[in-house]
């Protein structure tokens, strides 16, 4: 091992030891929250300084000035060395005092200072005893409350698919990455037959546990419609009318994305209420075009009709779906990252796998952000359509 190592590794177990020394003498989170030589160093400071003014003036009596180092060794010392301290600061002023004082009023003067003292340094030190007691509860709540989170986020997470369906023709690939713990973000995809599938991709308003109780209900209804008839525009009416009624004048609402892609028939057809427009990347033209709303929000209107609109697909287009969480991506420039940025990556890696599209997608935005990081929740779903044998490169 080398000096250059050796000299580190000596300086922090010097450090390590000269803390170990002190821990005696100070309060256990003091020690342990910065170096433990300036605390000690402060209150001995501020005692040598009043006992040298005391030594100095003689013509009348500065006991009470005492209450300065006292009060900060109360705050940085263990309780039994403060009250050391009480006794060390009556022999320095009794010997500092002038000494024409008779021996009565002198004992007097000293037990008065000595109690006057004791309680300042109880009431302190029952405030800090509060206070960390307050602490130790407030850490356990949080400690309870990230526990219930997580257990929140393991729920959130069985909403999300397992495994991506089998659809001859299609290539499918999805991911949701929540900001914190729980997100407001939810995607699935929900087979209807051999040749029919139906994609949901949603972004609840807002942030944090109240966005992800939202999206839960939301995600547990449409898996509940799966189970009846796939009709679109009724699956929309349906979360429309349960969401507007547990909705405090429209402001908890959902954006939502739902599409049925038809294998035999070449066609998706989709209903968009107030989402990000899905981008439809066409192979024989090499462009991007959108696949914009038609409806407001789910849940700011009590009824708003909405329309199906369908569009037609070919071999090699890809569709990928997404959540604001990509296109709002800042850097530090507080520049976004946008859906121009996002329909360039598209077509440039558009002969990728739907795996690795997606990847491309989520490493540039990340990229983009890596000053700041992700502010919302990030979710991605890319469908590419391989009809007729039609080949993709591997990712």
């Amino acid at each position: 091992m080398t000096a250059s190592l050796v000299q580190p590794i000596r300086a922090k177990l010097r450090n390590q030891l000269k803390t170990s020394e002190l821990m005696p003498l100070l309060r256990k989170d003091v020690a342990l929250s910065g170096p433990a030589w300036l605390p000690l160093a402060l209150v001995l400071g501020s005692f040598g300084a009043v006992a040298y003014a005391d030594h100095l003036v003689v013509s009348i009596s500065l006991v009470y000035l005492y209450l300065l180092p006292l009060a900060v060794g109360a705050i940085f010392l263990r309780r039994e060395i403060s009250y050391i301290l009480i006794y060390v600061c009556i022999l320095f002023h009794d010997y500092y005092s002038p000494r024409n004082l008779r021996p009565g009023l002198r004992i007097f003067h000293n037990l008065s200072a000595a109690f006057c003292f004791a309680f300042i340094v109880y009431i302190i030190q029952r405030y800090i005893q509060q206070r960390e007691a307050l602490t130790k509860t407030v850490q356990k709540q949080r400690d309870e409350l990230l526990h219930d989170v997580e257990l929140a986020a393991q729920v959130q997470r069985l909403f999300l698919p397992v495994d991506k369906p089998v659809i001859d023709g299609l290539e499918i690939a999805g991911m949701m990455r929540p900001a914190r713990g729980v997100g407001g973000d939810y995607y699935d995809f929900i087979p209807i037959n051999e040749h029919t599938i139906q994609f949901v991709i949603a972004d609840v308003a807002g942030k944090g546990v109240p966005a992800a109780l939202l999206m839960s209900a939301t995600a547990a209804t449409m898996q509940l419609e799966a189970n009846r008839d796939r009709n679109m525009l009724d699956i929309v009416e349906r979360l429309n009318t349960g969401i507007h009624s547990v909705s405090d004048d429209g402001e908890r609402f959902v954006t939502l994305l739902l599409a049925e892609l038809d294998v035999q028939k070449r066609t998706v057809q989709y209903v968009n209420c107030g989402h990000n427009p899905a981008l439809l990347f066409r192979a024989q033209t090499g462009t991007v075009t959108r696949l914009n709303s038609s409806c407001a929000p789910i849940g700011i209107l009590a009824e708003d009709p909405c329309q199906l609109a369908s569009a037609d697909l070919c071999a090699g287009d890809v569709l990928v779906f997404y959540t604001d969480g990509v296109t709002e991506a800042e850097n530090e420039l507080e520049e976004e990252f946008g859906t121009d940025r996002l329909s360039a990556i598209v077509q440039r890696s558009s002969s990728l796998s739907a795996e690795g599209l997606k990847a491309d997608i989520f490493d540039s935005a990340s990229s983009f952000c890596s000053g700041v990081g992700f502010k919302d929740d990030v979710t991605l779903l890319v469908v590419k359509c391989n009809f007729d044998g039609f080949s993709t490169a591997s990712s």
